[in-house]
């Protein structure tokens, strides 16, 4: 099996052009981010006020067609406020995938609410519409109108379904859970800027979404998020306490309620302006980098490189290999790649593994712990 592998890893050093390291994504900036940076530090309008968070909420409407985004801090924060202004509260119960960020329960613990992990799909790596729904079935009942999990009593409040990698998840049958059983849809998008479901760009279909530009994303900002939804009301709400409840004033500090200092930084939204402006670029690199990887994997025993599924288009975020865990051991892949200089990680280890959340509920998560065992993020850098 080595040898093997010593041919793959020669293969993607030869895509990058033979590099002593290549790391597992990193981003790509030109003379247009030093321009805009510039020239937000010679106004000295540096931090949460300034034309370039208005500008880039702005072509963040452009670019994902929702009717309104409002920039934050990280996408951590961004999913915070999603989900609060979305309803939920504490002792509430949400649905999301075991299969994760830890950045998704986390947001959901802000709130002192309780994650409900459920399986994923090995179409998306996403939630699986029809496992969640059996699952519903079998430990939910509706009184006044909501879904309780009998077995905790709790409100079952949202899901969160997020699209691993870039990878859009089924998400009308997830949109048809949520009107027969009255839940919220809150849409983790983190990964998947420039990706689309049938047609329509991510973020975009439940009451509210959260995007991220973390250093490591398509694009980014440095650190940074944001908030998308079609709701105007939701979106004035989102930008007040994100911006510490402040009341408008000339010079008086008067805050309404407890509020958030989650505002994006003038200079980092300058940053993404100039980012945003390349996404095409970036994507199209990004599927030129995926059919390179299709080359050199179509002929290797064992290993399947991950595509986006038939009614979506990915953004190829992370180039990801799924392995046959009989053939190939996932633990020895990665001693393997990352000894000769290529960069890869494995898929998150499962929520419900983690100390935090372990004593969470949880369905069946059968094919969650099938591929926590066979997935591996290779190079995805843009070249």
């Amino acid at each position: 099996m080595n040898k093997q592998w010593q041919e793959i890893i020669q293969g993607i050093k030869e895509i990058y052009g033979s590099k002593d390291f290549i790391p597992l994504h990193e981003p790509t900036f030109s003379d247009k981010e030093v321009e805009y940076a510039t020239d937000c530090i010679r106004t000295g309008w540096v931090s949460s006020v300034g034309k370039y968070v208005d500008e880039f909420e702005k072509r963040l409407v452009e670019y994902t067609g929702v009717k309104r985004a409002v920039a934050v801090v990280n996408g951590t924060a961004a999913l915070h406020i999603a989900l609060k202004i979305a309803g939920v509260q504490a002792n509430d119960e949400v649905f999301m995938p075991a299969l994760t960020f830890i950045a998704t329960a986390n947001a959901v613990s802000y709130l002192q609410a309780v994650p409900h992990f459920v399986d994923v799909s090995g179409e998306t790596l996403g939630i699986d519409p029809i496992k969640l729904e059996e699952h519903i079935r079998e430990i939910g009942e509706i009184h006044n109108n909501q879904l309780i999990n009998k077995m905790t009593g709790r409100v079952i409040r949202a899901i969160v379904p997020m699209h691993t990698f870039g990878h859009p998840v089924d998400i009308d049958p997830l949109i048809d859970i949520c009107k027969r059983y009255n839940l919220v849809l809150v849409e983790d998008a983190a990964e998947a800027l420039g990706s689309y479901y049938k047609g329509k760009h991510t973020g975009g279909f439940g009451l509210v979404g959260a995007l991220s530009f973390n250093g490591n994303k398509i694009m980014t900002t440095g650190g940074g998020g944001a908030i998308l939804t079609n709701d105007e009301q939701l979106a004035d709400y989102a930008k007040h306490i994100t911006t510490t409840a402040k009341i408008p004033h000339r010079w008086e500090y008067r805050h309404d309620e407890i509020g958030y200092n989650y505002r994006m930084p003038n200079i980092n939204a300058a940053l993404g302006c100039a980012q945003i402006e390349k996404m095409d670029v970036f994507l199209a690199k990004k599927r030129a980098l995926t059919q390179s990887y299709k080359k050199l994997f179509e002929q290797i025993d064992g290993v399947d490189l991950f595509v986006e599924p038939t009614f979506g288009t990915s953004n190829y975020w992370l180039q990801t290999i799924i392995l046959d865990s009989e053939q190939h051991s996932r633990d020895v892949v990665l001693d393997l790649l990352n000894k000769d200089g290529a960069m890869a990680r494995p898929i998150w280890t499962p929520m419900n593994e983690l100390t935090p959340y372990m004593h969470c509920p949880k369905g069946d998560l059968t094919v969650t712990n099938e591929l926590n065992k066979r997935v591996i993020n290779i190079p995805s850098t843009p070249l």
